[in-house]
């Protein structure tokens, strides 16, 4: 058996312009310096809380519980204004699932959005679980995730492979034992993934499929 779990932000989906609008607004409300789309790029991978306390400067640390609530309430109303699927992902799940992978989703994203993203881009694939980040689970690159996504495949033949576009991802699957693809299109350089360890690099979305259903031969 084999299964791929997927990162969501920078792997799945471009959700950086509503992501850095979102924490932006809150800074606003801080009266605090925004930063542009590129900057947000270096800043996301841990979760909503750690990309709050990143975007304040220093001297501000201590608003980030409230730039995290302001950046909440505002993401949950925008997080589809400019969000979209990248070119060929959906079709990669497809091409995988008819040759019986399982699909998951493991993201830092806060989970409540994570769900509501993957049903409204992609209602018509199966998931074996679509995880994010929550108060009752550490974030990656801790290996709860993985294990809680696992728990529904008990399979001890199972190879699996985390598929993500960070050195987060990466790390995640190093942690977990699982084999990792390093996905280009995302947020995070080629530099970054290779120096991570990625075990493959995927350029284009197709070559998910082509890595994951070629190694299985």
């Amino acid at each position: 058996m084999i299964t791929a779990i997927f990162d969501l932000d920078g792997t799945i989906a471009d959700t950086i312009k509503d992501l850095a609008d979102a924490v932006n607004y809150g800074l606003r409300q801080l009266n605090c310096p925004e930063h542009s789309i590129e900057n947000y790029k270096q800043l996301v991978g841990n979760g909503a809380r750690k990309l709050c306390i990143r975007a304040l400067p220093d001297d501000r640390k201590n608003d980030s519980d409230k730039l995290y609530e302001i950046f909440r309430e505002y993401y949950g109303s925008h997080y589809l204004d400019s969000t979209t699927i990248y070119s060929g992902i959906k079709e990669v799940m497809e091409r995988l699932s008819k040759k019986s992978v399982k699909i998951a989703v493991a993201t830092n994203k806060p989970q409540d959005t994570a769900r509501k993203l993957i049903s409204h881009l992609l209602p018509d694939v199966e998931f074996v679980k679509v995880l994010g980040g929550c108060d009752s689970r550490p974030k990656k690159p801790d290996t709860a995730i993985i294990r809680e996504i696992l728990s529904e495949i008990p399979d001890k033949d199972n190879t699996v492979y985390m598929i993500g576009d960070s050195n987060v991802d990466i790390q995640t699957a190093k942690n977990s034992g699982l084999i990792s693809i390093g996905c280009l299109w995302g947020f995070r350089s080629r530099e970054e993934l290779e120096a991570e360890g990625a075990d493959h690099i995927a350029e284009k979305t197709s070559d998910i499929a082509d890595i994951i259903l070629g190694c299985a031969i």
